[in-house]
């Protein structure tokens, strides 16, 4: 296990929103070197760069191709080392966007792929012996190559699937997951992580990390099986390297697969959606974290403890703010309700990721046009404001230039104007939210966040590896959990409530250290606790 995760909090960067360096409209990796300063002061110590790889972007860079060339318009491979190195000198690792499942079809394995005369690339995909010939059970495309077959795809129709092999060779054009077509796929895998960890990287996020292996059993035994084999790699030449997988199964991802973080993705009705997004299928929002809603944190439990106990000794559940792929939180829940969750998430066992923007309540477009396949994704993915200037700071191009339009008025449709209706007045009078705007405001949830994350390093035992243990959680009292020797009290309701026995004997003479909303209207005598607050003893 790299040592450095225990004392980490990284921050998520989609380039091409974060900072744009060159006037051109679109972030670029000079972008985020600008702006790697102001990353250590809110107080994460580690990125996580979506892809930056060569791409016709048909969705966004994950549809990679070249693995080992940054995308022109990001800037060069010696830009991106350079980037390894500053961050480094700042106590800042970086890990990279990994996409193992699939490459763009205009990689050049896929064009030698596709041709009819047999290369060492023809098994690099997934292809039947026929063109009338389709895949049960999984897309996929015929007619547009010179070769007599179909092929499978991952995702999109732009993303081929790459060739791990099949748990259960059935057909005979399948490969089984140890002939060498399907080792070779492995290898070259593990070439591209070379390249990049010998030139400063510290890990990656690996997308779609369970998609390997076709067919795999309910265990997704064969997957783990490859990433077992990558991960002894790692071991034993970068041992300091650290993998985190967009899974969501840490039975699988950190017990079988041998990643050391596994995302806590939202997924409807798991434990971490009824916290921030229970409403996405529900006429009525019952989220944990919104003030006035009927949530009850025992649905989070009964979801959560099972892994976490199962996994606590081999790896870390990593929970996150949001991602690219998610709506922002500040979608339902005000900057009041968003520092109780923050102040949650980022005290929990593991490895906790914060997505650019929300520490300064960037807000969810509904409705946004797509970008680069970005569909209902693409409202979470507008640039970063950092000033009430142009463009928000985020770039000096003419606002029709943007990769997407900043938030001037929280997005609000205007017809007449702007980017695909989108408000884009350069006079910027009406912006509602900016780090220069919440660094200002010591009341601000972007203050709020930076003084949650300096008590998180500052406390060893709210480190990722710290015990952690519910001491209270009926769902008409205060939720209190224990991390070693710091009792945390939360209460995300509007209004008081009181604390059980248990924990009214628990935190006895301890004294407050750190509080989110009123800690002073806390009565240990009569067991009260006042709505929107987070207490922490010790």
């Amino acid at each position: 296990m790299p040592d450095w995760l225990n004392d980490t909090v990284f921050y998520e960067i989609y380039p091409q929103s974060f900072y744009d360096s060159n006037g051109d409209g679109i972030g670029d990796i000079e972008g985020i070197i600008e702006r790697l300063d102001y990353v250590k002061e809110l107080g994460c110590n580690a990125l996580w760069i979506n892809p930056c790889f060569d791409s016709p972007f048909k969705d966004a860079g994950y549809d990679v191709r070249d693995y080992k060339k940054v995308a022109e318009r990001y800037g060069t491979n010696e830009d991106l080392v350079r980037l390894f190195d500053t961050a480094h000198k700042r106590g800042i690792h970086v890990l990279l966007d990994l996409v193992p499942g699939h490459t763009s079809e205009e990689h050049e394995w896929f064009k030698l792929s596709s041709i009819a005369e047999h290369n060492e690339y023809s098994g690099r995909y997934i292809w039947t012996d026929s063109w009338f010939k389709g895949i049960g059970g999984h897309p996929y495309i015929g007619g547009e190559a010179q070769r007599d077959g179909t092929y499978m795809l991952n995702f999109f129709k732009c993303q081929p699937a790459l060739n791990y092999g099949f748990k259960e060779k059935r057909e005979p054009w399948q490969t089984e997951m140890h002939e060498p077509d399907a080792m070779a796929t492995r290898e070259a895998l593990k070439d591209i992580m070379r390249f990049w960890l010998d030139k400063g990287c510290d890990g990656f996020r690996v997308d779609m990390a369970d998609s390997l292996v076709k067919d795999d059993d309910e265990n997704k035994s064969g997957t783990c099986e490859v990433w077992r084999n990558i991960r002894e790699m790692l071991d034993r030449d970068y041992p300091q390297a650290a993998l985190v997988s967009e899974w969501s199964n840490p039975w699988q991802a950190i017990n079988g697969a041998g990643f050391h973080m596994d995302f806590y993705l939202d997924h409807w009705h798991n434990g971490y959606n009824t916290l921030l997004r229970d409403y996405e299928s529900n006429e009525v929002d019952n989220s944990y974290f919104k003030s006035d809603a009927d949530g009850d944190i025992n649905r989070f439990l009964e979801d959560y403890l099972p892994r976490y106990n199962a996994t606590k000794d081999n790896g870390y559940i990593s929970f996150m703010t949001c991602n690219h792929d998610t709506p922002r939180p500040r979608y339902t829940l005000s900057e009041e309700e968003l520092k109780v969750a923050y102040a949650f998430l980022f005290t929990m066992p593991g490895v906790p990721f914060l997505y650019y923007g929300d520490e300064i309540g960037l807000n969810y477009i509904k409705d946004m046009p797509s970008k680069e396949g970005g569909y209902t994704r693409t409202g979470s993915r507008t640039p970063m404001q950092w000033t009430d200037g142009v463009n928000a700071g985020f770039s000096e191009a003419s606002s029709d230039k943007l990769y997407l339009p900043v938030q001037y008025g929280c997005g609000e449709s205007s017809p007449e104007d702007g980017i695909n209706g989108y408000k884009t007045d350069r006079d910027c009078s009406n912006i509602k939210v900016s780090v220069k705007q919440a660094a200002e405001d010591k009341a601000s949830l972007y203050n709020a966040v930076k003084d949650i994350l300096a008590l998180r390093h500052r406390e060893r035992d709210l480190h990722a590896d710290g015990s952690f243990k519910v001491v209270s959680c009926d769902k008409h009292k205060a939720f209190v959990y224990q991390r070693g020797s710091i009792v945390v009290i939360v209460n995300p309701r509007d209004k008081e409530v009181r604390l059980d026995d248990a924990a009214l004997d628990l935190i006895g003479d301890m004294k407050v250290i750190h509080s989110v909303g009123n800690a002073a209207g806390l009565d240990e005598k009569s067991g009260s606790v006042p709505g929107q607050t987070v207490i922490f003893l010790k």
